[in-house]
């Protein structure tokens, strides 16, 4: 993917603007006083560790196995492999949801699921995806489409749509470990049962 820059606007109490030009990802907020962008903050670094995840969790019956093992062992809390209490967000934007990962970390999942006009995403690979991919990227964080990195997708038309998860890089490589190593999924527990998966 050749892309060159990527940037959103979210209008809010405050009106901010979030760029890359593949030097960094930067934040703009509008000051009505002048009328002008100013930068408040340089060189956004996605945070590592933050125990959040947002996902449309009323769809989970629909979802791939592996997924349904990755947000069984976030709801786990203490129980989970890596012992971890996760708080579940959902703004259902894909703008606000990204602009708090660039704030506070975490990540975002829309995967694709078993509904019809699902099987393969929903949300578009050149004019979604990829521009929230640059940024993230561009930030430390990491983009896939839970087995492969967005940037590498090649689109083969204007409207493609693709499944997306995106924030901080640990816990994107532990969804796509999920996705690529599926014979390390155990027998399948109920909801918040104890399972052995990558327990480290």
């Amino acid at each position: 993917m050749n892309q060159l820059a990527a940037g959103f606007v979210i209008y809010g109490p405050q009106t901010a603007f979030v760029l890359t030009v593949l030097a960094g990802t930067q934040i703009f907020t509008y000051e009505r006083g002048t009328g002008t962008f100013l930068r408040t903050r340089a060189d956004v670094q996605i945070a590592k560790g933050k125990r959040e995840y947002a996902i449309n969790a009323s769809n989970y019956h629909h979802w791939d196995e592996p997924l349904r093992a990755y947000i069984d062992d976030c709801l786990a809390g203490l129980d989970s492999p890596d012992r971890q209490q996760f708080n579940m967000r959902w703004i259902a934007s894909l703008v606000a949801e990204a602009y708090r990962i660039m704030a506070r970390g975490g990540i975002f999942l829309y995967p694709r699921d078993k509904r019809p006009g699902y099987q393969h995403g929903r949300l578009r690979l050149v004019y979604e995806a990829n521009p929230i991919a640059l940024l993230v990227e561009q930030a430390g964080g990491a983009a896939v489409d839970a087995e492969r990195r967005i940037l590498e997708i090649e689109p083969k038309k204007f409207h493609e749509r693709v499944p997306l998860i995106f924030g901080a890089r640990d816990k994107v490589e532990r969804v796509v470990r999920y996705h690529n190593d599926r014979h390390s999924i155990g027998e399948r527990q109920p909801l918040f049962g104890r399972r052995g998966l990558f327990r480290e």
